[in-house]
């Protein structure tokens, strides 16, 4: 195994390079995520890079939604031996501070995307309770992430307007995970697979919601199977840095959706928390934007695209653009969502953030049946 220029850090985990990870899991990843938004519904920007050293392969992309339409540039290539290089195409992120100061770039481009920012921490970066799933015998999930707030500042052109991104409105959160999450790369054969987990009896219901108020974050994560038992979860209430306070714990996150008629997509939720000790606070959610991870940006493969699937000897760039109908028409799309909200606490605050929401196959506690069914 070649070294890299990382093998120069006194980083070694165990005695192989850097480009040797703990597992030979083809699932094996290490990603960035952030999103973005100017505190209002004018554009909503999520960016994704990852590395997959057991495929050979890094892939990045930013999507947009603003107006009627998504645009999305992204690009794939080869790894190689240099676990520093998080470039692809036009698309690069740069360390700048660890845990501190990270910039994005997407370079002009034919598709009429670009941007350049650069994100700052309003909080420490929040460990998340590690997501651990098996099925049958065989580890399908074992990742570990962090989550963060903060603002940023630069700018972004999209469809020919360009947009100066100031700290004192223009938001958003990050995340950095790692470990083994299956449905990377090409897919594999399902062999008994097929058995134990055959598509009529699972489902997966899923939110993600970092939420920035003027002084705090909170953030929430519920993740339930498809009969509505916890499988994972989080509320957390985050203080700015420079605040000594503690960060508190709420209690039992819960839910309650609103859906748009025929369709698994939010028209508005309401948190609140349960348990021994439990705050009384209770968020109630409004959409503002939506950017739809199956349209494009390679979470869910299509065929064609996906996180960590060879492209080629080549490095791959390509531009999306999709409209974005009403909720009726965006069925195709709607899967995996990134929903940008204005949340109002019942103590009168106001913050923003994202309800990540994913409802897959069948989930019990809706009504939902089959993998097909969708809200009244």
């Amino acid at each position: 195994m070649p070294l890299g220029p990382g093998d120069d850090y006194l980083i070694h985990q165990y005695p192989e390079p850097i480009d040797t990870v703990f597992t030979g899991d083809r699932h094996f990843y290490d990603r960035y995520y952030f999103n973005m938004h100017g505190s209002d519904d004018t554009l909503f920007m999520v960016f994704g890079m990852g590395q997959y050293p057991n495929l050979g392969v890094t892939d990045a992309f930013v999507s947009v939604a603003v107006g009627d339409q998504q645009f999305t540039v992204r690009g794939s290539r080869e790894l190689g031996s240099d676990r520093m290089d998080t470039s692809v195409g036009p698309l690069r992120v740069e360390v700048i501070e660890g845990l501190r100061t990270l910039r994005l770039v997407c370079e002009q481009n034919e598709w009429g995307l670009s941007l350049d920012v650069t994100f700052r921490a309003t909080t420490e970066a929040l460990p998340e309770p590690k997501s651990i799933t098996h099925v049958g015998r065989r580890l399908t999930q074992d990742t570990y992430r962090l989550a963060h707030v903060g603002c940023y500042e630069g700018w972004i052109e999209v469809d020919g307007t360009r947009h100066d991104v100031t700290p004192d409105r223009w938001l958003g959160a990050r995340d950095h995970s790692w470990g083994i999450r299956h449905g990377i790369g090409e897919p594999e054969p399902k062999g008994i697979g097929a058995k134990i987990s055959p598509d009529m009896t699972m489902g997966f219901f899923h939110n993600w919601i970092p939420i920035q108020f003027d002084d705090h974050m909170v953030k929430v994560t519920i993740d339930n199977d498809h009969a509505g038992r916890r499988l994972l979860e989080e509320a957390v209430k985050l203080y700015n840095l420079g605040d000594d306070r503690e960060a508190e714990h709420l209690g039992r996150p819960e839910i309650d959706i609103t859906y748009h008629p025929g369709t698994r997509e939010v028209a508005t939720a309401e948190l609140w928390f349960s348990g021994d000790g439990a705050s009384d606070l209770r968020i109630t959610t409004t959409p503002l934007k939506t950017v739809y991870l199956k349209a494009g940006s390679g979470y869910i493969y299509d065929g064609e695209w996906g996180h960590g699937v060879w492209q080629g000897d080549d490095e791959v760039v390509q531009g999306v653009v999709t409209p974005i109908g009403p909720p009726a028409e965006r069925l195709d799309i709607a899967f995996l969502n990134e929903t940008l909200c204005r949340h109002e606490t019942n103590d009168g605050r106001v913050g923003y953030g994202m309800h990540e929401n994913l409802v897959a196959g069948l989930y019990f506690p809706n009504g939902w049946d089959s993998p097909d069914a969708v809200a009244d």
